[in-house]
This record gives structure tokens, sequence and C-alpha cells, in this order.
């Protein structure tokens, strides 16, 4: 059993940044137990399931099973309702989270990992200051597995990351308050993303129409958490879902936080190391956490097997965990962070002078960066972020 054994690895969580993490260090032939609190692996679905082709191919071939819709093309809504469309260079999917999740699981699992679903981890086992295990509940009783490294993959809440002494806090300002809706009976281009840009819809954040097949989508709002503590994003959703979609079917719903944060300053300790949500690798600009996550979950994993089998899981050794994210992750956050910063402060007139000057762009001409471009123009401060972006500098 389980319960009885030792293992090399346990990651706590088993969304996609802890199931890649386990199946990266499965695959090098490490012993790995993957502990998720929940009864599935990928429910219930706290996401709004969009991904880019290019960024899932770095980890799974996609599988059209996971598929609700291909998207081609983007547009964005000003605060006066003008429609600004782009055709996408990269085609992006909305997932199934509840397939996606639970094939990564299976992937992990095929590489030797166990998988251990309504396991409840309640604590961290130590030796001196050193992390060697954990402590949990599991059927109505208490458990302890010890291992030689834990991987704490369980979400922007991370009680493992607060236990292990790590600065888990979110500013007010960068934890987005977000709500969504998955509305059927309605018709959609399901070929197309839509984003509302408007502090009146959604102050400090945006919101989005990610179509699930031609007849349903979800529909979602993030709201700075500056904003709202004065009104829920709840409520700014419902209010445009009843203007919107006055007869569409609400066939489920999710709220909770989004870290729209820099990446965590520090998060690795003796005997662990964060991913995902739970060390803020979320994008800051989008919300969007699956292609980072798995990012960190094969960074994480990747550097257990090379902790393990240098006999060494210390911090100093895990730090290459930290320089390796940074080098291939966390520089882009930093800038779509500043972005993200400085957008958040136009105001509605200034987003609807940008919606103009866009427009005069030629259709076929219009790209993402260009429309950052025009908004330099508003805000030079912009410049040197939206740059290195682009540039991929």
């Amino acid at each position: 059993m389980w319960r009885q054994k030792k293992f090399d690895l346990i990651v706590v969580g088993g969304g996609p940044a802890g199931t890649t993490a386990a199946r990266y260090a499965a695959k090098a032939g490490i012993s790995v137990l993957v502990l998720e609190k929940d009864r599935d692996i990928g429910v219930p679905v706290r996401c709004g399931e969009a991904v880019s082709d290019e960024g899932l191919r770095l980890f799974v071939k996609p599988d059209p099973r996971w598929i609700n819709s291909v998207i081609t093309k983007l547009r964005l809504i000003s605060p006066n309702d003008h429609k600004i469309d782009l055709n996408l260079k990269q085609k992006g999917y909305i997932l199934d989270r509840r397939i996606f999740d639970y094939d990564l699981a299976q992937y992990a699992s095929a590489f030797g990992a166990q998988i251990v679903c309504k396991a409840y981890v309640n604590g961290l086992l130590f030796d001196d200051s050193k992390i060697v295990g954990v402590t949990g509940e599991y059927q109505g009783e208490p458990f302890e597995v010890k291992s030689n490294l834990v991987i704490g993959a369980d979400g922007v809440e991370s009680r493992i990351g607060r236990w292990a002494g790590l600065d888990t806090v979110v500013k007010m300002k960068d934890m987005e308050s977000a709500a969504q809706k998955t509305i059927s009976g309605i018709e959609i281009d399901e070929h197309r993303f839509d984003f509302y840009m408007s502090h009146e819809r959604a102050p400090g954040g945006y919101l989005w129409i990610f179509p699930k097949g031609s007849n349903a989508a979800n529909v979602g709002l993030g709201v700075s958490g500056k904003y709202s503590r004065f009104r829920s994003a709840q409520s700014y959703l419902d209010d445009f879902l009843q203007k919107t979609f006055p007869n569409g079917s609400v066939v489920s719903s999710t709220v909770g936080g989004v870290p729209c944060d820099k990446t965590l300053k520090k998060f690795v300790s003796d005997g662990l190391m964060l991913a995902g949500d739970a060390a803020h690798m979320v994008n800051p600009m989008t919300g969007g956490g699956i292609i980072p996550g798995m990012r960190g979950g094969m960074l994480a994993g990747e550097t257990a097997v090379e902790a393990i089998k240098a006999e060494d899981t210390s911090e100093k050794f895990l730090n290459r965990y930290s320089k390796e994210w940074n080098k291939v992750g966390g520089k882009n956050h930093e800038r779509f962070y500043s972005i993200k910063e400085t957008v958040s402060k136009l105001t509605d007139e200034e987003l609807n002078s940008i919606s103009d000057a866009v427009e005069k762009i030629p259709p076929e001409e219009r790209t993402i960066g260009k429309v950052f471009r025009k908004a330099i123009f508003k805000k030079p401060s912009l410049l040197v972020d939206v740059m290195k972006v682009f540039a991929g500098v």
C-alpha cells in the first residue's frame, strides 16, 4: 500500500502542473506518488480552458478528444462596443479540462506514478528544517508518507508553501476575483475568442467568451482585487449575461481567485519545490495558467530527478529549478506584469481611442503586437516591455 511506502517524490495536487511533474519524474525512473484532494482528477473545472496549440505541443500532442473548439480568430470589444477583429497567427483551443486533466494523469501513471484521489494533505513532515514527507487523511483514516522530496502543485491557495515558510501572499490588487459560467443554447462563432475591455464591465481585468462548440461557451470575467471589495465578480458577470445571453442556460459555474502576480521570489526550500499556481506562474496579463503550469511542472519534475540521483535535495541544489524557470518563462512574466499594470490603468476613453486607431489598420494586417503598439502612444511607459515581449528578447 502507498501509505506504507517511502517515495522518492510526492506531488501534492493532480492538476496539469502536478501530473506533468509526476510524468517527467516517473519517466526517468524515480518513484512518484501524486495526492489529489478531490474525488476525481479534472473536477471541478475552475478555468477558462484556453490554450495555444504551440504551447500545448511543448508537452503533449493535442488529442481531438480534449478539444471543444479550435480558435483561429480574436475579437476585441471596446467599452463603447466597438469590435476589432484579428486573425491569429497561431491557432488555439478551448479544452475539455475533465478529459484533458484525466489523460495527463494517465500519462504519468503509465510511467509508474501512483495517483491517489480523495487524499487530503494536512501537513508536512520535517527532519530538523528539511521536508521529508506529508501527513493527511484518506477515507477517514490519517496517514503519513515519507519522501526524499515534495512538489507542491496545490493551487493558488497553496497550503504546502505556507507550511514550508514560503511567502505566498498575493497583494489584493494582484489577486483577481474571477467568476465564470458555461452557457448553452446560444449562437456564437465557435472559432473566435471574444475579449471585452471595460472598467464598467470588468474593472482592472477583462471579460471573455470562449466557445465550446457552436452553441455553448465559457463566459467569465476577472476583477482586480482593488475593485472586487466594492462589487463582486459574480454580480458583474450576471449583469452581462442578462443583457447578452438572456435565454442561455447555465450548465456550470465557478468562482475563485487568480494570482495575476509576478512569480514568487522564492518557491523552493530544503526538500520542497512549488509549481504552477502555487508558485504564481499564471500569466499576469491574461490569467492563463495551463501552459505556464505545465512548464513549471516539467522543470520541477526534471529537477527532482537530478536532485534525487545526486542525493541532494537542499534548497541550494533545487535553486537550479528557479534559475531555469526564470530563464524560460520568468522574464516574460515580469514583462507581462508590467504591461498589465499599465493597461489596467487605461481609462475607458483611452481604450476607445486605441480601438479607433486599430480600426485604421487594414484587417489583414492587424496583429496583437500592433494593437499594443497603438496603446504605446497612449502610455509610452509600455514601450520597452511590449517590444521585448513581441520581439521575443
